[in-house]
């Protein structure tokens, strides 16, 4: 439409987006150990793709000068790969509050369905319904949903795995997994961001975690509680 023309998303097509936000979002889980790098087979399930169709996207990315790609590392987002997956972020994670808030989708539904819609959207239909649904600053997950400008300051928060028994009351700050089964048994167990929580026990060798909720107590597996984004009640 010409009279949108001028809002529309500068940059590489729609396809190329959804992957350079997800290289953001596996490498953003990496910022505090030695190797930033991501893994083309870890990106390639992430994106539910084949080999071939991930190196493919890489030679397309790596030409376009959005990423950089070393041999046995990985990939790396370069300065405007970085700034591009920071808009596409946005515009995911807004759309996913719009689908919660305004259209009352449930939390396990609405990455699908914002991955989806995305690619059709331009910026001021993005930033309406951002309006709509009160300019918020956290997706449903808990994310930090970025500025206009694509500034992101980190979350100071650690996985629940990492949390020993004694370190008083916590509060989950988001959670790292979309998958819509483990985002449901994450609600039926009142696992949601915002709420607070305590470590009661942990079983060795990377055993199950011991939880109070309140005043019910719940047990989760290690891998669940590496999925789980937690920070010191203030």
């Amino acid at each position: 439409m010409a009279g949108r023309s001028g809002t529309e998303t500068e940059g590489p097509g729609t396809s190329l987006r959804p992957w350079l936000a997800q290289i953001w979002r596996l490498a953003e889980r990496r910022r505090h150990a030695e190797n930033d790098w991501v893994g083309t087979g870890e990106l390639g399930e992430f994106m539910d793709a084949s080999p071939p169709l991930v190196n493919r996207m890489v030679t397309r990315l790596r030409r376009d000068d959005l990423l950089l790609h070393e041999p046995y590392h990985g990939v790396r987002l370069t300065d405007e790969g970085q700034r591009v997956a920071l808009q596409e972020l946005r515009r995911q994670r807004i759309v996913e509050v719009f689908l919660e808030r305004v259209m009352g989708f449930g939390w396990h539904e609405v990455h699908p369905e914002a991955s989806r819609m995305c690619s059709g959207l331009d910026d001021l239909l993005v930033e309406r319904m951002a309006e709509m649904s009160g300019r918020p600053r956290r997706c449903p997950h808990g994310e930090l949903i970025p500025a206009p400008d694509g500034n992101l300051t980190p979350m100071e928060d650690r996985t629940l795995s990492g949390i020993e028994p004694g370190e008083g009351s916590l509060r989950v700050t988001r959670v790292l997994t979309r998958e819509p089964d483990r985002l449901e048994y994450l609600a039926a167990l009142g696992l949601r961001p915002d709420t607070e929580l305590e470590v009661i026990h942990t079983a060795p060798f990377e055993g199950p975690l011991q939880l109070r909720i309140g005043r019910e107590y719940r047990i989760i597996g290690h891998s669940l509680a590496e999925l789980i984004c937690v920070a010191p009640v203030p």
